[in-house]
């Protein structure tokens, strides 16, 4: 504890720190909850950032206090109450910067907000709850005048995403080809129409916008009574296409199985938490998006399962180099679950499109 106590110094929190340990189960980053003494002092949040992941600590921390901050005016500026519980605040050091490098890993320490809880599973309310506030969230950064960096260069480029399939498939390092000629066959009959975002984006016709690009119900922050007050997690927020933000929720939270589920039977697009969430995203969405994004969001469906079965396959290819696996096969298994999901969402998108319609009339 001596050695968090020394990192947490260098922000001068208020109160004295009375007990730093463990706080959740986060795969990227190491975060502890600092407890204080005082009874009118906070606690706080500190993070061990994942240099490895987000090379660019510096941008990634200037993105964050962009974000933050212009957040935090828009709050005041309309007179909301509680603002501290509807938007992180992060401490400085003495050299005026929210992180501190100890010559090995970078630290940063946030306020800890109290009576809040996450959710790890995906309900009707959740799922529209969960629209809403990242549809909010992109709207409040629409007019954000700070340029943000790219936290994970091309996170979201599907045409790199393709490319690298590619390379995979010449290299053939782990003498896998001959095995996937069918998903190799299928993802190339859809590559051009996948790649449409980026076809749009260079003739002008898609902007790119402020996205979280990690939206996960537990990246949400509810109080007692079961309503949104925040977004937190925002390492991954940087420009990028609203699908990002609307398509990578449904591969997720629609999906009815396991995202590695054998069973491919049980691998189905549950229409429901589609409508719940698309409803609540659009709720607070529609004043700032463009005809061509409202148009396209079931092609984002779409794309993203699409996208994660191409990684999944290109890491099976390449010797399972990057996802970890628990068994042989492993990420093929990945790859046909992702595919039948695909299938799935390509079977509602006629059903997609007409709820859209009708909530635009």
């Amino acid at each position: 504890m001596n050695e968090l106590l020394s990192i947490v110094s260098h922000f001068h929190p208020q109160g004295t720190v009375s007990d730093i340990r463990p706080l959740g189960t986060g795969l990227i980053n190491d975060t502890y909850r600092v407890t204080t003494g005082e009874p009118d002092a906070p606690d706080y949040v500190l993070q061990r950032i994942n240099h490895r992941v987000f090379r660019d600590v510096d941008g990634l921390q200037r993105n964050i206090e962009a974000v933050t901050n212009h957040i935090r005016r828009k709050l005041e500026a309309r007179g909301e109450k509680d603002v501290d519980r509807k938007v992180l605040r992060f401490l400085s050091t003495d050299e005026g910067k929210t992180y501190w490098h100890d010559g090995t890993s970078y630290w940063r320490l946030s306020v800890f907000i109290p009576r809040t809880r996450t959710l790890d599973v995906v309900s009707l309310h959740s799922a529209y709850a969960t629209g809403q506030t990242f549809g909010r969230f992109e709207a409040m950064l629409v007019d954000l005048p700070d340029p943000l960096v790219e936290t994970i260069p091309d996170f979201h480029n599907m045409e790199l995403r393709l490319r690298q399939l590619h390379q995979a498939v010449e290299a053939d390092a782990a003498g896998r080809v001959k095995e996937v000629g069918r998903y190799l066959d299928e993802i190339e009959q859809r590559a051009d129409r996948m790649c449409l975002a980026e076809r749009l984006h260079r003739e002008g016709a898609l902007p790119k916008r402020i996205c979280h690009c990690d939206t996960k119900v537990n990246n949400i922050l509810f109080d007692q009574e079961g309503d949104a007050l925040c977004v937190i997690d925002l390492d991954t927020v940087m420009p990028s296409f609203v699908f990002s933000d609307y398509g990578d929720f449904l591969r997720t939270a629609a999906n009815t199985a396991a995202e590695d589920e054998r069973d491919l039977d049980r691998v189905d697009f549950n229409l429901d938490i589609f409508y719940s969430f698309t409803q609540g995203y659009l709720d607070s969405a529609t004043l700032f998006l463009q005809p061509v994004e409202i148009e396209n969001l079931p092609y984002g469906v779409a794309l993203f399962p699409y996208m994660q079965c191409v990684r999944f396959l290109t890491d099976y290819l390449n010797g399972d180099t990057y996802y970890k696996t628990d068994y042989p096969g492993h990420n093929l298994v990945r790859t046909a679950t992702q595919f039948r999901l695909l299938e799935r969402v390509e079977a509602n998108q006629e059903k997609m499109r007409a709820f859209i319609d009708r909530y635009m009339k």
